[in-house]
C-alpha cells in the first residue's frame, strides 16, 4: 500500500515561464551590480564560465556544486579571496530574485496537495536545486510553507538525484519501504531513475517534460505512469495502489 508521495519542486509543483538564458543574462546583471554596490568586483565571464563548468559536471556525478561556491571562486580570481557572509548572500538574492519572480504555482497545487493529504499520504520533497535558500524562498511564494517533511534540497544534502541516499534519507524519515512511496518528478534521468534504484515506484510528470535530457531517454526509462496534470495524481496514485487511500 502506499503511504508517502515525494514530490520534485521545478516543473513539477511549480512552472517557469522565461527563456532561461535571457532570465540568466538578467541575473548575472543584477549580480554584478550588487557587488559593485558593495564595492566588491567581478568578471561576469569568468562567473558564467564556472557555472556552465558546474553544471555540466554535477550533471555527470551527481555531486552539487552550490552556486556559493562558485561565486566565492570566481571572486577569489578576481582578487576578493575572502567576502564576508552578508555580501555573498545580497549578491546571490540579487542573482536569484531575476528567475524566482518567473516562477509560479502549476495548475491545481493546492487542490492537489490538499486531496492527498485528506487521503492520509505522506508528503515529502528533493529538489536538485544549488541555492537551499533559493528554494525555500520558492516554496514561501508558492503557499508551500511547511507543506512537506522531510524536505531535501540537493544544495544543503550535497548530493543530487537520482543519488540513492537521498531517496533513502525519506524512507528513513517515514519508517516506510520503498514499495510504499511513489516519486513525482519531471525528469527521467533524475526524479524517475532514482526511484527506480531504490525500489520506489514513480509517476512521470509530462507538463514540463519535453526537454533535450527526457527525450534521450523516452523509451529507456519507463515510470509506472504518467501525468501532464497535477490534478489526476490522486487517483492516479490510488490506481497505482490497487486498493485504495491508506488508513
Amino acid at each position: 500500500m502506499i503511504r508517502g508521495v515525494i514530490f520534485d519542486l521545478g516543473s513539477t509543483l511549480i512552472h517557469f515561464d522565461g527563456d532561461w538564458e535571457l532570465v540568466f543574462e538578467e541575473g548575472l546583471s543584477a549580480l554584478s551590480r550588487q557587488l559593485a554596490a558593495d564595492r566588491l568586483s567581478i568578471d561576469p565571464m569568468a562567473f558564467r564560465i564556472e557555472m556552465e563548468t558546474a553544471q555540466r559536471v554535477r550533471q555527470q556525478d551527481h555531486v552539487e556544486r552550490t552556486t556559493e561556491s562558485v561565486l566565492r571562486r570566481t571572486l577569489g580570481g578576481s582578487g576578493h579571496p575572502e567576502v564576508e557572509d552578508a555580501l555573498i548572500q545580497r549578491a546571490l538574492r540579487a542573482l536569484f530574485a531575476v528567475s524566482e519572480a518567473r516562477w509560479t504555482p502549476m495548475p491545481g497545487l493546492h487542490p492537489m496537495l490538499d486531496a492527498l493529504r485528506a487521503q492520509g499520504y505522506r508528503l515529502g520533497l528533493i529538489s536538485n536545486a544549488s541555492d537551499e535558500r533559493n528554494v525555500m524562498r520558492l516554496l514561501a511564494a508558492a503557499g508551500l510553507d511547511g507543506a512537506f517533511n522531510p524536505q531535501l534540497v540537493s544544495a544543503a544534502e550535497g548530493v543530487r538525484k537520482p543519488n540513492v541516499s537521498l531517496f533513502q534519507r525519506v524512507l528513513s524519515a517515514w519508517d516506510l519501504p520503498a514499495e510504499a512511496v511513489v516519486m513525482v518528478g519531471d525528469t527521467l534521468g533524475e526524479d524517475i531513475l532514482g526511484a527506480q534504484r531504490v525500489g520506489m515506484r514513480s509517476i512521470w510528470f509530462t507538463a514540463d517534460a519535453d526537454t533535450r535530457a527526457n527525450r534521450a531517454l523516452v523509451g529507456s526509462l519507463q515510470p509506472d505512469a504518467s501525468a501532464d496534470s497535477l490534478l489526476a495524481l490522486p487517483g492516479l496514485i490510488r490506481s497505482l495502489d490497487g486498493v485504495g487511500a491508506p488508513r
